[in-house]
């Protein structure tokens, strides 16, 4: 009796040994055939990104963000923008042309939102998710805003000036392309704050967001406004224009930017720029990226993602440029 129930334990312990190994082999073929299958259909997805130029730092460390999200998460990622921010029908065309090409999503940043709409609408009738990055737009159908809080920046570069100037300082800002939401909400964040603290704005122009035109705004406003004592520019390249103005006419005047780009923060740490509002270009860049990426396998993507922004000045220059210095792998 004994050797029996002995016999008929060992045949189940054998028997049972025998289905944890088919099990787990069944199970780790499951996993295996799983994670094969998340990579073909991860290798599959193209994402395109379109920015409103490519010829300032600024848009160079969007790229740099978007192209290592795709490095990360194995995507296909393409980065496109016009000759420059000004190039609002050139911007559109190639919107049209990724949608015609059948890309999995797109990234967008609008020069002029309400022109590139009509081509967001076509994005949507194709079944392309479209992912808004830096500039956002008044389109319910966008899968999420990944940016900058702009009218808290431009409040930051407000109260920057109003602590350095005081009650009574004379200010002119300097602005991107008129119609340009970016560029309306931080001059418009700055404009509130400025005239909160009882500071005076003597001029606002625009320079469409060029250091060289930068620097003739600027040449023009110090010929109208002598006496200004300090100047906001909604981008860095316009304020890098403005100090090269400023510096030819030999006067003392506290500048702030907008972007905390490699070139600004170069001139901060020489003493010339004096400070300027950051936010994260490579944080938008790979966001969009992989929000973009979330939209296409269906995921949930949060409506709006906030990358933030702070004042860099000469207190805190030399680790920030580290910073940068290692994004852009020099």
């Amino acid at each position: 009796m004994k050797k029996s129930i002995i016999k008929s334990l060992s045949l189940l312990i054998i028997v049972l040994f025998t289905v944890s190994i088919f099990a787990g082999c069944g199970s780790k073929t499951s996993q295996q055939q799983s994670q094969t299958s998340n990579q073909q259909q991860t290798q599959n997805i193209k994402i395109a990104v379109i920015v409103k130029a490519l010829n300032s730092d600024y848009w160079k460390i969007v790229e740099a963000g978007a192209k290592a999200a795709g490095k990360d998460l194995g995507v296909d990622v393409v980065v496109l923008g016009p000759s420059a921010e000004t190039a609002v029908s050139e911007q559109v065309a190639m919107i049209e042309d990724q949608i015609t090409k059948k890309v999995s999503a797109l990234a967008v940043a609008p020069s002029q939102p309400p022109s590139a709409i009509p081509f967001f609408d076509k994005a949507k009738q194709a079944g392309i998710p479209v992912v808004l990055i830096d500039t956002d737009a008044n389109w319910e159908d966008k899968v999420s805003f990944v940016g900058t809080g702009n009218y808290n920046g431009g409040k930051l570069a407000g109260e920057f000036l109003a602590q350095k100037l005081g009650k009574g300082g004379k200010v002119a800002i300097i602005r991107g392309a008129m119609g340009d939401p970016t560029h309306d909400e931080r001059a418009n964040g700055a404009i509130e704050v400025l005239k909160a603290q009882g500071l005076e704005i003597v001029d606002i122009q625009p320079a469409n967001s060029e250091r060289g035109l930068g620097m003739t705004v600027m040449e023009n406003i110090l010929q109208a406004h002598p006496d200004v004592q300090g100047v906001f520019a909604t981008n860095d390249e316009m304020a890098l224009g403005a100090v090269r103005a400023i510096k030819a006419a030999n006067k003392n005047i506290i500048v702030v930017g907008f972007d905390g780009s490699p070139d600004a923060l170069k001139s901060i740490a020489a003493g010339e720029l004096t400070a300027s509002v950051a936010q994260s270009p490579y944080n938008i860049g790979y966001k969009g990226v992989e929000a973009a990426v979330k939209a296409v396998k269906k995921e949930p993507v949060e409506k709006r993602i906030d990358t933030g922004t702070y004042i860099i000045s000469k207190e805190n220059v030399e680790q920030e440029q580290k910073k940068l210095n290692e994004i852009l792998g020099k």
